[in-house]
């Protein structure tokens, strides 16, 4: 018998070259699924927002929540009125609730802004902390039948379907006066 090395006969199966190939496309398959499905769940509030107002929404270091006057103006309101809210309970679900289409009600007319609500209220996001003038501001009224959601400055007004009850739980919250 000899010293020398032997020489394995192949197992016939796949090498480990086709395995970390085939790993690498079932992953890129699943990225772009991924981003597919995201797109598809949010594809009608880009349209709605824009997308810089949709990014602003979802990441905006600061934001503010305003109480309105009775005009519901997205002016700024009095210093007394403005909460801010950047670190509130439930704001990063609330982000995220208003660009997922299913939480709107697409298919009801838009109902014109009127005096449905007795208390307009906004939020208003900032593209930095220390910036005097919010980017985007969302004017949401409440009222017996959900209510509406606008974007300051942009046309049409989205229905609020299942997000009505979270948003006005949520307003409740965090408007609630510090004792």
């Amino acid at each position: 018998m000899s010293d020398a090395p032997r020489h394995r006969a192949s197992s016939g199966g796949p090498s480990g070259t086709w395995i970390v190939a085939a790993m690498i496309v079932l992953a890129t398959a699943l990225a772009a699924f991924a981003v597919w499905f995201q797109w598809g769940q949010t594809r009608r509030c880009l349209a709605f927002y824009g997308s810089e107002a949709a990014h602003r929404i979802q990441l905006a270091p600061r934001v503010e929540l305003w109480r309105l006057g009775a005009d519901g103006t997205a002016r700024p309101p009095d210093p007394g009125a403005r909460t801010d809210v950047s670190s509130a309970r439930g704001l990063v679900h609330l982000r995220r609730g208003l660009v997922e289409d299913a939480n709107f009600s697409w298919d009801q007319p838009d109902r014109p802004a009127g005096d449905r609500a007795a208390e307009p209220w906004a939020l208003a996001f900032f593209d930095d902390a220390a910036a005097p003038e919010p980017a985007t501001v969302v004017i949401i009224r409440l009222d017996a039948a959900g209510g509406t959601l606008a974007v300051a400055g942009r046309p049409g007004t989205l229905n609020l379907g299942r997000l009505a009850a979270g948003l006005r739980t949520w307003l409740a919250d965090v408007a609630r006066p510090e004792a």
